[in-house]
């Protein structure tokens, strides 16, 4: 890691409530601070200059006027400059961050010190719906502009920037100089080949918290600015969609986990009318472009497809070498397999679509009442299955998903098919209370339903690596531990489109999973591997059909980056 020259800049003006808490906090963790008082009023002036008085680490800079957010921070940055910093940590003086996550943001920028490393907000119920609203709609205007989803909520004040550098980039292009800035200087970023590394923060909204937002003035501001911005774009959109970006170190987008759904509420609702009123081929027709956007914007998601589909040629299962067009095919597919979901949740496929002896088998299970623990994958479409057996057969289903995806999937669920008895139940981290609730679901006879084929979603989440189409890759260890503590039976489910319907495969995995104390890591291996065998069976002859659009056969290493699984 490389050794950082570091303080922190906070710009204000008339917040006083949360200073002197962020101010002990950074003292704890030995940063020297420079304080920008732009312009608060006389009695909140000196409030502010009493409360750096008490703080021996810290430096107050007053203006006499209001410049602005941005003209604050540019300010904060030329003084870092003059004290011989490297880089400055942004943070606002409203208390909305968590400083919980410095910690995480320095050593994000210790291993990567050229790039700006940002807060990517994580809100909760305290955010006002009209902030969410304007947030959602400043990231879209983002994405258009910089043709990429690399970028978080580009208004996250908690932020580290490489001070040189930041300054040499506000003196040759960066316009704005108050609530704008915190875009412009991250759009901007984003054009001149500065990495942007985003990582988790936790976002409130305290109490009688003051804003300094002018409602009509900074959203006319945000407006003119996004303007400037798209037209700055259009001419640069050969070199945003072909040439590589800044490569960064160990920094979550490189985890499936956060690399969201790349798509929003309104979008489904609107794939919902289409679908219902023209079908199937008329909604894939209209996702076409979408899709199209998206795989020329996701460079991360379409080189990792690129990298799957090489490894299926290298291994035989393909006919011809994979090109741009093979990629773009398996983007189209993972649009249809979405489109699928949608269809099957809302009664659009029948039951006579469902062909093979999987089928026979499921009827066998439902008819035993029995619970059951399924594994499945990210292949095909085992929604399809899933939906029609519990709209068909009232089974209740427990799916285990990651957390987000669990609110915009039960969202889904109770909006579009409410009579459904299934829910999805956040894996992020399974705890005791977890534990009892699903064990106590297989006892009444539900299903309980979990994924095979994705790392676990926290840091300290337990891998096995086990060899897949020829090399060794990252399993999860989560469905054999949880499967042995719920003593259910194991099933495997599979679902793979064709032209006239869906094969399903659904077979039995293990009677239960045994993990004996002595050797239990070589017994979840012996698992592991034959997941992956009977996974490899399924994917060969179908490849477009498996939808993992991250570096499956790379991982994260403990010293950050990624690092290719070797043998």
């Amino acid at each position: 890691m490389t050794a950082l020259r570091l303080c922190a800049v906070i710009p204000t003006c008339n917040h006083t409530s949360a200073l002197d808490a962020i101010l002990t906090r950074l003292d704890a963790a030995g940063l020297p601070v420079i304080v920008i008082d732009d312009g608060s009023t006389a009695g909140n002036g000196e409030l502010v200059q009493a409360i750096c008085a008490r703080h021996p680490n810290s430096e107050l800079q007053r203006h006499s006027f209001n410049g602005g957010k941005g003209f604050s921070v540019m300010c904060g940055l030329a003084r870092a400059a003059e004290r011989g910093f490297s880089h400055a940590v942004q943070v606002d003086a409203d208390g909305q961050h968590d400083l919980d996550a410095l910690g995480r943001l320095i050593a994000a920028a210790e291993r990567n010190p050229d790039a700006i490393v940002t807060g990517a907000p994580l809100y909760d119920d305290s955010a006002p719906a009209a902030r969410r609203f304007g947030r959602k709609l400043t990231t879209f205007w983002v994405r258009v502009n910089t043709l990429s989803f690399r970028l978080p909520d580009a208004m996250c004040g908690f932020r580290i920037y490489p001070v040189e550098a930041t300054l040499a980039l506000v003196r040759k292009s960066v316009r704005s100089l108050r609530m704008d800035f915190d875009i412009e200087v991250l759009v901007k970023a984003h054009w001149a080949r500065i990495a942007v590394a985003p990582v988790p923060v936790k976002v409130i909204y305290p109490e009688g918290n003051l804003s300094n937002f002018q409602m009509v003035a900074d959203n006319v501001r945000l407006a003119k600015m996004q303007t400037r911005l798209f037209f700055g774009m259009l001419w640069r959109i050969p070199s945003l969609v072909f040439s590589k970006p800044p490569r960064i170190v160990g920094i979550e987008p490189t985890r499936w986990s956060v690399m969201r759904e790349r798509g929003a509420g309104w979008g489904l609702h609107l794939l919902a009318a289409v679908y219902r009123l023209l079908g199937r081929s008329v909604c894939l027709a209209v996702m076409a472009p979408v899709i199209l956007y998206f795989f020329l914007t996701g460079r991360e998601q379409r080189e990792a497809s690129r990298d799957f589909l090489d490894r299926l040629w290298r291994a035989g299962h393909l006919k011809r070498k994979p090109t741009a067009w093979t990629s773009f095919r398996h983007f189209l597919a993972f649009g249809g397999s979405a489109l699928d979901k949608f269809a099957a949740w809302t009664g659009g496929i029948r039951r006579s679509k469902l062909r093979g002896d999987g089928v026979a088998a499921l009827d066998d299970l439902v008819a035993k009442k029995q619970g059951a623990f399924i594994i499945t994958a990210h292949f095909g479409n085992a929604d399809v299955v899933r939906a029609i057996g519990v709209l068909g057969n009232a089974v209740p289903l427990n799916v285990l998903v990651h957390i987000e995806n669990a609110e915009m999937f039960n969202k889904l669920i109770a909006q579009f098919s409410p009579q459904a008895p299934v829910r999805a139940i956040a894996v992020t981290k399974v705890g005791p209370d977890t534990a009892i609730l699903l064990s106590d679901a297989i006892a009444r006879g539900e299903w309980v339903v979990m994924v095979g084929d994705r790392v676990p979603v926290s840091e300290g989440g337990r891998i096995v690596e086990v060899p897949f189409f020829g090399e060794p890759a990252a399993f999860p260890q989560g469905p054999y531990v949880l499967a042995s503590i719920l003593k259910a039976p194991v099933y495997l489910l599979f679902c793979a489109r064709d032209r006239s319907g869906f094969e399903v495969h659904f077979t039995k995995f293990a009677d239960g999973i045994s993990l004996p104390r002595r050797d239990r890591e070589g017994a979840i291996r012996a698992y592991a591997e034959q997941y992956a065998r009977a996974l490899e069976g399924e994917v060969a002859p179908r490849p477009l059909q498996w939808f993992n659009f991250y570096p499956f056969w790379h991982r994260i290493s403990s010293a950050g980056g990624l690092q290719k699984l070797t043998p």
